[in-house]
């Protein structure tokens, strides 16, 4: 008894439209910025409470209700830190929105309704990819990277015609990239030298 042959269709614009990119949970700046806010709002709950018992304030808040009352834009100190908090604003923001994981790329779906995602690192493609480069007759060597949109290959050849190597080259790094199974299959820039 034989198996169907699979068939080798491309991905269809619903696998590619539906797979998103693998983003990066980001734990820790999230539990240290959690932390620091924290602090803050039990520091300042705790002097809340003590000033409605009719305790003094906390020396530090006293210190910087004067520090709001005499200092104006204008100073060097309430212009750097203004900065330095935009800053730190600016790399949550940055943080927050950058998809991260950059270098796993995201594979088809045999059954996109399934919810199964996969991926695979960019460096096992370049891996994947190297090796099969390597089957090729007149290939030395090889350097693969592969990148989002890009996969640049240089190989050196010994002993056969560098366009004979090249076009086979190519024929395997299309049938390697086929068959990683890439949402966003990477175009191949193929270089080949003595």
């Amino acid at each position: 008894m034989t198996a169907p042959a699979p068939t080798k269709a491309g991905p269809t614009r619903a696998d590619r439209t539906s797979a998103a990119r693998f983003r990066s949970a980001r734990r820790i700046p999230a539990a240290l910025t959690a932390l620091v806010l924290l602090g803050v709002a039990v520091l300042f709950l705790y002097d809340l409470a003590a000033v409605l018992t009719d305790r003094p304030g906390m020396r530090w808040r006293r210190e910087l209700v004067h520090q709001l009352e005499t200092r104006t834009p204008a100073d060097l100190a309430v212009q750097l830190t203004g900065g330095a908090l935009a800053l730190a604003g600016a790399v949550l923001l940055l943080l927050a929105l950058a998809p991260g994981l950059r270098g796993i790329l995201t594979m088809r779906s045999p059954d996109p309704g399934a919810g199964v995602r996969a991926g695979i690192g960019r460096k096992d493609a370049a891996q994947i990819l190297r090796d099969r480069a390597m089957e090729v007759s007149g290939v030395r060597s090889v350097r693969v990277r592969v990148g989002r949109s890009r996969i640049r290959v240089r190989a050196t050849s010994h002993f056969r015609e560098l366009d004979d190597v090249r076009a086979d080259l190519d024929a395997v790094l299309a049938v390697g990239i086929e068959e990683l199974g890439l949402v966003h299959p990477p175009q191949p820039r193929v270089r080949v030298r003595r």
